[in-house]
């Protein structure tokens, strides 16, 4: 089975974006309302973001404890998203 490592970069204190390891934003974690939730993103053929889309658009809004790396990897592993990535 492959995996995809999706790692974090801090963009400020309440977002973090959410990269793959070919650094292709694929979501960001955002606290809101008392929680993190993952919010997937992708992008249209002229480089416009899509919010809700993107090859990870299954997990959008899901609520993680904490913008943890090692958290988020468990939570959105899955083989759909290991073929998607």
């Amino acid at each position: 089975m492959i995996t995809y490592k999706l790692t974090l970069s801090r963009f400020n204190e309440r977002v973090y974006r959410v990269l793959t390891a070919g650094a292709e934003h694929v979501g960001n974690l955002q606290y809101s309302n008392g929680q993190w939730k993952f919010k997937s993103v992708g992008y249209d053929p002229n480089g416009e973001i899509l919010p809700g889309w993107g090859p990870l658009t299954d997990w959008h809004n899901t609520v993680v404890a904490a913008p943890e790396e090692e958290l988020l990897n468990e939570i959105l592993s899955a083989p759909c998203l290991q073929k998607s990535l």
